[in-house]
């Protein structure tokens, strides 16, 4: 597993900053949505699955958001685009790049209706990813994101 502290510091603040997106919710949000999604560790979906990184974002998913979220934020879209490499491809870049995937990983949330939750709701953060990152159909529970967020992000967890 990476260092959790290092992770933030090094590329999820930066990322989020990069966007002008970050927060301490957002921040806190895609730390335990990595810390869960892959435990910070797997690059792919285990079992041959398609999700890819660190944020376990399918290829359906970062498509979508190239289409509907960024084609109607051209700022937004060349922040973005600033972070991927020229190669591999931006999907392969899921798994490569970890500061190209927080932002998509960012992303998903951004088009969520409902503002982020307060930053240290731990709880509120765990329900706020299975609406809007896990979903309904998903198989994640709010019970593993807790316990992952406890046990990996909190200090002293």
């Amino acid at each position: 597993m990476l260092h959790v502290p290092q992770f933030r510091l090094l590329v999820v603040r930066p990322a989020l900053t990069h966007l002008g997106l970050w927060s301490a919710a957002a921040e806190n949000l895609l730390l335990g949505t990595a810390v869960h999604e892959s435990g910070l560790r797997f690059l792919r979906q285990l079992g041959d699955g398609p999700a890819r990184g660190l944020f376990q974002i399918e290829p359906a998913t970062h498509d979508d958001l190239w289409e509907t979220v960024l084609r109607r934020r051209r700022a937004l879209r060349t922040k973005v685009a600033a972070l991927a490499a020229p190669v591999p491809s931006r999907l392969e870049q899921l798994a490569t790049n970890a500061a190209y995937a927080t932002a998509m990983a960012r992303l998903v949330y951004l088009r969520a209706p409902e503002p982020l939750p307060a930053a240290h709701d731990v709880e509120a953060l765990a329900r706020y990813w299975k609406r809007h990152y896990n979903t309904a159909r998903g198989g994640g529970s709010v019970a593993a994101f807790l316990l992952a967020y406890k046990e990996h992000v909190l200090p002293g967890g």
